[in-house]
């Protein structure tokens, strides 16, 4: 079975979130360590934050960048982080995913905003 800290080392991980009804609703994210466990960031309007909010129960499992998995799952807990866990996480996604993490925060940002995106804490 895959721990928090195990899955913060993947480069992707595939994130289930769940529907009001049940459904599941998985998405491959780039996520890095945070304490003991681990977080992610995402766009303000994306769904999964929306299912996050409702409701907290995540299923994770290291994947491919096409969101295939590739390891065990592991049931988890996210909520919603501030202004500055999105900081602290936007820093980290610098750090590990180098250039291509720099070019895609950048892009973000210039995009969305300052204000645009959310970090997502998961234990």
């Amino acid at each position: 079975m895959a721990t928090l800290e195990q899955l913060g080392a993947e480069k992707y991980v595939l994130v289930t979130t769940y529907r009001k009804d049940g459904r599941a609703v998985a998405t491959p994210v780039w996520v890095v360590p945070d304490g003991g466990g681990l977080a992610f960031w995402t766009f303000n309007e994306a769904a999964k934050l929306k299912r996050i909010r409702n409701n907290g129960r995540v299923t994770l499992a290291a994947c491919d960048m096409r969101g295939n998995p590739s390891g065990e799952s592991l049931e988890a807990s996210a909520r919603i982080g501030d202004r500055a866990d999105l900081d602290r996480i936007k820093s980290a996604i610098k750090r590990k995913y180098g250039l291509a993490g720099w070019l895609t925060l950048t892009g973000s940002r210039l995009r969305r905003g300052a204000d645009g995106t959310t970090a997502v804490l998961v234990s």
